[in-house]
């Protein structure tokens, strides 16, 4: 597999960034962490730790289904 997207919305009981994929015929990730930086090194981990060696993404995408919001002081 040369790449998957792991959809990353925001917790709204927690305020922490999730993101998850099914995997082709059940099972997938779900991983969470506190901000984009602890996320991403979640992903990482849990994508090394679902495929087998050799067979790991070579890209990891992340799609936010949220976008962002800037608050106007």
């Amino acid at each position: 597999m040369e790449e998957i997207t792991l959809r990353v919305e925001r917790c709204e009981e927690s305020g922490w960034l999730v993101a998850t994929w099914d995997a082709p015929g059940g099972g997938g990730i779900t991983t969470q962490g506190r901000d984009l930086r602890e996320l991403q090194d979640q992903v990482r981990d849990a994508v090394h730790c679902h495929f087998d060696p050799g067979e790991t993404p070579r890209r990891i995408r992340l799609h936010f289904v949220d976008d962002p919001i800037l608050a106007e002081a």
